[in-house]
């Protein structure tokens, strides 16, 4: 399937558009989901959440290895993660009043370590790539997924700790419910339900034409798709995290805005797998530009920043010397300058 150029940037911003606008009714569903459910903020945030928001690079990065673009979809993946961060440094910036980090949980280092070690482990493959018997390159997006796996069953776990020291509150919210709103639930449940199946069918048809318009613009710029899919895509499908993050800071939901972005990262390299099968035959990551591993090791200096923010609970702030936002966003600008000068 071929786009006309002059027609890639038309349909390159309507396409981001009905992603962006349906990504974001995603997260209202999910976030409805989840409320309705009775889940936990750090759990909401960091698997439903970062599913829901992360579903247009999903989509989108299929999209583009069936198009036979792996370097597009690669460079999503790991340019989402780095937006992601800088997600968390703009929120945090424009909240000055409440640190988003110190409010949220400890917990997150959890997950934040998690997409730390998803990141690093497909960066040292990508580094690798001639060095990896084929048979052997074929399985590492798998066991990349595999480890994502096994992380949040651990992330569950943890979790489901930190709800059994919420007791109080479940008595609370049982009262509240015999006040009469139990019956409705179900059917609030189901509307939501709906709602969230709806959006991901728009974002699942959509996808194809923000891939295709994405590799269109490409290479009627001369730009490589690699960095095409750092910057311009990546930012394109980060969008519904930025807006659901900035609403749940302005709710106070603090655990469920850290909890998603950091959700997506991890869940962003086990994405790796659905496009790994989706491109086939041969393996991803010794199909793309090594230039990728810059991205991912930005990605992952990014987010030990975040954690160290998340730890950093001293009430004396002392400028230069903290983990700060400001330097999370200056460090996704020389990250992209860099990808940039590399030929990414």
């Amino acid at each position: 399937m071929e786009l006309s150029p002059l027609f890639a940037w038309p349909a390159f911003a309507l396409s981001a558009a009905v992603v962006v606008l349906a990504g974001t009714r995603l997260s209202h569903y999910g976030h409805r989901i989840a409320e309705l459910s009775g889940l936990g903020g750090l759990w909401i945030g960091a698997v439903l959440m970062a599913a829901a928001t992360s579903l247009p690079e999903l989509f989108t990065d299929i999209s583009a290895a069936l198009l036979a673009a792996p370097d597009l979809a690669v460079g999503d993946l790991f340019g989402s993660s780095m937006v992601n961060m800088l997600v968390l440094g703009i929120i945090d910036l424009v909240h000055r009043q409440k640190r988003v980090w110190q409010q949220a949980a400890l917990e997150h280092a959890l997950m934040a370590g998690l997409a730390v070690v998803l990141t690093a482990l497909a960066a040292l493959f990508l580094s690798l790539e001639s060095e990896i018997p084929l048979r052997v390159a074929e399985l590492e997006c798998a066991f990349i997924a595999l480890l994502y796996l096994l992380g949040m069953r651990i992330v569950y776990r943890q979790e489901s700790a930190r709800r059994r020291q919420r007791e109080m509150e479940k008595v609370v919210e049982a009262a509240e419910a015999l006040t009469g709103e139990a019956p409705d639930r179900p059917a609030e449940l189901l509307r939501a339900a709906l709602g969230f199946a709806t959006a991901a069918g728009v974002i699942l048809v959509s996808a194809p034409i923000l891939a295709l318009s994405a590799r269109e613009i490409a290479e009627a710029t001369g730009i490589s798709t690699s960095f095409v899919g750092s910057s311009l895509l990546a930012v394109t499908t980060s969008l519904p995290e930025l807006v659901t993050a900035l609403a749940a800071v302005r709710l106070g939901a603090f655990d469920l805005a850290v909890g998603n972005l950091f959700g997506s990262n991890a869940f962003n390299m086990a994405a790796l797998f659905a496009v790994d099968l989706a491109q086939r035959p041969g393996a991803l990551l010794t199909s793309v530009a090594p230039v990728h591993a810059i991205s991912a090791l930005v990605a992952i200096l990014l987010m030990n920043i975040g954690i160290m923010g998340l730890l950093y609970r001293a009430e004396k702030r002392i400028l230069l010397i903290e983990p700060d936002s400001a330097l999370m966003i200056v460090g996704y600008a020389l990250g992209m300058g860099l990808l940039f000068l590399a030929g990414g």
